[in-house]
């Protein structure tokens, strides 16, 4: 792990910089080129979906714009990390194998311009394009049928204990951020220092700083999604003029200006494709009506999009070096009221007794309609109106933070459910003298809470076959774990997957069930047959779709299942990690994984799908407020981002055993193995 010495803050950016590209070359190369649109030139034409949504969307332009910006010292802080990484990057890719051409030099907002593509898809903009789709074929009631109380793509857990329930009198600080797992990973452990300050955290590989986690001696802070709602959709009427114009019907009947220009996407193997961008008064053009029939159903829209850094020119990025040299919570928290991109729930804690939990970040106030669905760009109700206010709440007993409704529930309007966050409250409850140690037993947890509803459909049925009976009373039995080791885990899913089907394939559902149009970037988020696996919950009880014949389709799955038989196999054989890499190592061996998508250890699957999980903990960390020394992390693979490097993976399988590693702030117990 990098541990970095400098004379000032500006030389340990620059440090930060060529670390981070000696060690993670190629990913930073990826992540350059789907920042810039650009992935396809190196990754070929399944990246043209991506890459002309970046272009459409304009990424790149809208991190220029903030980049510019930018107060003159953090444009200085960010230009250093930026000359660091073109100095590394040679003798990064010469390290690397993947690397057949020179990485081209980074322009000074390319760091913006990562941040934005990490998180433009983060406050699920595209689920309006499912409420839509929803609608238009169960009726306007069913906009929102399929909240899961939230998504299934996007979460995290944290948590607060204060200094009256730990064994030392200081604040505890835990969590795990819940992200797609990609090779290599998508947090880099590092500790930054200099005479200023003296910080160790969570980096994101391109970006300076540690946006999301960090612990500075006296004071420590970390995130999860809000999952706020700060992105809106709207339907735009567009006219091309014979002089080559082409403009918009704005509010009251207005017709705008649109910019309009072309460009070229690069593809290694292939043709170029050209991309038609346009720009309204209200945001970049994302979707076009001739886009086939349209992602939405029914008529076919032209939607733009509208989001915060493009309207503002501000990620919060003056935030990053005022969190490093924090020393209270009166120093996030200062630091934070410039936060902008994305909607954050914080916990942080100091060594003097304070304590903070509150929201950060840039939510527009508009029509509550804005929040739902796609609506018109000429009506004047749907203009944004100002940002709301952040909430923050004093911290009473414990702080807990899983993505469900509380804290930020004015700011959104899908969320997650609150098993995890409940059980999370149910264990810490469970001891009033809690060490950084102990908090890996909570990581770990693997109770299935969702399986209740589910389960409790099954002791009305009569007249079964003998063997759907014995699985009734399997699983009736069963102690609702995800554990590793557990086959009636592996049996719970099995029968879980048959009833998602069979829900899929009902008649209530054919609106539904064709694959999704448009493009294909937004194509998770509109296929049926997940959208069911992550509601399934909601769609036992709900009244809304009277027609389901629930108790039958899940009798049928119970029968289904039982005949399917076979030998018992654990969990953790069937349920195995499946990350996401530019360039797949063919010869990759993963582990096997306890948990599920609504377990503390959150590895989701996708039910009725598959039973491999792409997204998990992307790291774990334990800040202690008493001794920095005695903190605790982990992440999915290693330091290192070179496949086949000592530290490439070596965390590997202590992560998924929800083992942590100690923080090592002792500079003489450190081991030099680079420059």
């Amino acid at each position: 792990m990098p541990h970095l010495r400098a004379s000032d803050p500006l030389r340990l950016s620059y440090a930060q910089g060529r670390t981070t590209a000696l060690d993670r070359a190629w990913q930073l190369e990826v992540e350059r080129l789907r920042a810039e649109g650009a992935s396809a030139s190196l990754l070929g034409p399944d990246s043209v979906a991506w890459d002309r949504f970046a272009r459409r969307s304009r990424l790149a332009d809208t991190a220029r714009r903030c980049y510019e910006a930018l107060d003159p010292e953090t444009s200085a802080w960010v230009r250093a990390y930026v000359g660091g990484v073109n100095d590394g990057l040679a003798a990064g890719a010469a390290r690397d194998e993947r690397f057949g051409h020179a990485p081209e030099p980074w322009e000074p907002w390319v760091p913006l311009a990562i941040w934005i593509s990490t998180h433009i898809l983060f406050a699920g903009f595209a689920t309006k394009l499912w409420r839509e789709r929803a609608a238009h074929a169960l009726g306007d009631e069913a906009a929102t049928l399929f909240a899961t109380d939230g998504p299934g793509t996007a979460g995290s857990n944290g948590w607060l204990v204060p200094g009256d329930r730990t064994a030392t009198g200081a604040a505890i600080i835990a969590g795990d951020p819940h992200r797609f797992i990609e090779d290599p990973g998508v947090y880099q452990q590092i500790r930054l220092a200099c005479p200023e300050y003296d910080v160790l955290g969570l980096a994101v590989p391109g970006v300076p700083g540690l946006a999301h986690f960090g612990h500075t001696g006296t004071a420590a802070w970390a995130i999860t999604n809000a999952m706020a709602d700060y992105q809106d959709l709207y339907s735009e009427q567009l006219r091309h003029l014979e002089d080559g114009r082409t403009e918009a019907l704005g509010p009251d009947g207005v017709w705008e200006p649109v910019a309009r220009h072309t460009e070229t996407i690069t593809v290694a193997g292939a043709d170029p494709v050209e991309v038609e961008v346009l720009e309204t008064a209200r945001g970049p053009v994302i979707i076009r009506a001739e886009d086939e029939a349209g992602p939405t159903g029914g008529n076919a829209q032209t939607l733009s999009l509208r989001y915060p850094p493009r309207v503002r020119r501000d990620l919060g990025f003056a935030a990053l070096p005022a969190l490093l040299r924090a020393r209270t919570v009166a120093d996030i928290d200062a630091a934070l009221d410039g936060w902008a991109e994305p909607v954050n729930v914080v916990h942080a804690a100091d060594t003097e007794g304070g304590l903070l939990h509150r929201v950060a970040g840039a939510v527009p106030l508009r029509d509550p309609e804005n929040r739902l669905r796609p609506v018109p760009a000429t009506d004047a109700r749907h203009a944004w109106q100002g940002w709301a206010e952040t909430p923050a709440e004093p911290v009473q007993g414990f702080a807990v933070m899983a993505n469900a409704r509380g804290i930020a529930s004015p700011l959104g309007v899908e969320f997650a459910p609150p098993h995890r966050a409940n059980r999370i409250r149910e264990l810490l409850s469970g001891s009033a003298d809690w060490t950084p140690k102990a908090m890996a037993d909570v990581h770990a947890d693997t109770h299935l809470a969702s399986a209740a509803p589910l389960l409790a459909l099954l002791p009305a049925f009569e007249d079964l076959s003998p063997a759907a009976g014995a699985l009734r009373a399997r699983l009736l039995g069963w102690d609702r774990h995800m554990d590793a080791g557990s086959t009636d885990a592996t049996v719970f899913s099995a029968f879980r997957a048959a009833t998602v089907r069979r829900f899929a394939a009902d008649p209530v559902f054919a609106g539904l069930a064709d694959a999704p149009a448009g493009p294909e970037v937004f194509h998770p988020w509109l296929y049926l047959l997940p959208r069911i696996g992550y509601a399934l919950e909601g769609l036992l009880t709900t009244s809304l779709l009277p027609a389901l014949d629930r108790a039958g389709h899940v009798r049928a799955a119970l029968e289904e299942t039982a005949a399917a038989g076979g030998p018992d196999t654990p969990w953790s054989e069937v349920h195995r990690l499946a990350p996401w890499s530019a360039l797949p190592d063919p010869d990759a061996e993963w582990p096997g994984l306890g948990g599920d998508h609504d377990c503390v250890n959150a590895t989701s699957t996708v039910p009725g799908y598959t039973d491999l999980t792409a997204r998990a903990s992307a790291a774990r960390y334990v800040w202690d407020l008493a001794r920095r020394e005695d903190s605790l992390w982990a992440v999915p693979l290693g330091a290192d981002g070179v496949t086949g490097s000592p530290h490439h993976r070596d965390q590997l399988p202590l992560w998924a055993r929800c083992e942590l590693v100690p923080v090592v702030t002792d500079w003489s117990r450190l081991t030099k193995e680079s420059e």
